[in-house]
């Protein structure tokens, strides 16, 4: 009998990467063995990015018409690629602003060769150099995740759109259950209503009873926002789409623990505020002072916890954490983008996708 020969095909969506892109695509080269295939979607492209494409040898798919943004762009590709490939075969998505660490994709293709019960390897992401003070923050952030996702064992709460290794049988399970068990167009494998594709095929992926992981070897080095508008805007979209998911799934088995963990943030947002009322009415009594007794001892376990959470990156992140009023500035921020997700959301107002302006790529 003859044995089934298990491919895997990159899709790598693009709009406008002409400069991070080649980047990107050396580090599918240096994956042992590479994948199979290669293919870079150019959506919408004003700059030379198919162009670029083509000249480190690679298949080059031009969207048609694509009002749907990164999922529309996937379906595209996906439609004609689907059909010729074997439920042996894998999918491997990568953002055109993103790298794979050497080892990535063999550390993906055993994990799911040795658990059929797992359907998607999502990576681990880490963020580029660069970007100031608003950069640093992000990577701290990312370092944190990384650490709660070896926490949980490599459990993948979201597929990163960074970089996620797809068995193909799953994927048109999804496609077969759009419409009917799941939201979106049917035949579609991503829904283009989804403001955040990544967290929207994770939740369909979960509901036809697969599981999702991100083991610690599949990092991937990503983008980070630049400004703090740009920072503003993306995580607004990602709360606003998180938002939106849990109200077109509704309230299931699988979704249940996601609103469970939304619904402890924005009781978190509340507590800040109490604290932060709390903190000003003191002080305007005069009754604010250093920290003592139980405080003194919360506060000294707090600053501990946000360093060591971060000792991975070095001593510079180390000393970032160490003062916490900065990250807790950041927090903040985040708090507010929380805040007004959900009033946009209740005021159903219309919602934006945002694409940063990615830095000139470091060495991944």
């Amino acid at each position: 009998m003859d044995c089934m020969v298990q491919r895997v095909t990159a899709l790598v969506p693009a709009h406008d990467e002409e400069r991070s892109l080649p980047d990107t695509l050396a580090s599918l080269r240096a994956q042992t063995p590479p994948p199979d295939r290669v293919i870079v979607i150019a959506d919408r492209c004003t700059d030379r990015t198919a162009a670029v494409a083509a000249a480190a040898g690679v298949e080059v798919v031009t969207t048609v018409d694509n009002t749907d943004r990164k999922a529309g762009a996937l379906d595209q590709a996906l439609g004609p690629l689907l059909p010729v490939t074997t439920d042996d075969d894998l999918v491997l998505v990568v953002d055109a602003d993103s790298a794979l660490v050497p080892g990535f994709l063999a550390a993906a293709v055993t994990r799911l060769a040795d658990d059929p019960g797992i359907g998607a390897v999502g990576g681990v992401f880490t963020g580029r150099d660069g970007g100031g003070l608003v950069g640093a923050l992000q990577r701290n952030e990312y370092a944190r995740y990384a650490r709660e996702v070896g926490r949980r064992r490599g459990e993948a709460r979201v597929l990163t759109g960074t970089a996620t290794l797809f068995r193909t049988r799953v994927l048109r399970e999804v496609a077969d259950a759009r419409g009917r068990t799941l939201p979106g167009r049917p035949g579609a494998v991503y829904d283009p209503a989804a403001l955040t594709e990544d967290n929207e095929i994770t939740l369909a992926i979960r509901t036809l009873g697969h599981r999702t992981v991100s083991p610690r070897e599949c990092v991937v080095v990503t983008e980070v926002m630049t400004t703090w508008s740009d920072l503003w805007r993306q995580r607004l979209r990602w709360q606003r789409g998180a938002l939106e998911n849990l109200r077109a799934y509704g309230l299931t088995r699988v979704t249940a623990p996601y609103a469970l963990r939304q619904a402890a943030m924005y009781a978190g947002i509340v507590a800040v505020a109490l604290f932060l009322l709390a903190t000003t009415l003191f002080a305007a009594r005069g009754d604010l002072g250093p920290p003592r007794g139980p405080w003194l001892v919360i506060t000294v376990l707090f600053v501990v916890e946000r360093v060591v959470t971060v000792r991975r990156r070095g001593v510079w992140a180390m000393l970032l954490a160490a003062p916490v009023v900065v990250e807790f500035g950041y927090d903040l921020v985040q708090q507010a983008v929380f805040l007004r997700a959900a009033v946009d959301l209740l005021a159903r107002r219309a919602a934006g996708w945002h694409h940063g302006v990615a830095p000139v790529p470091a060495e991944a």
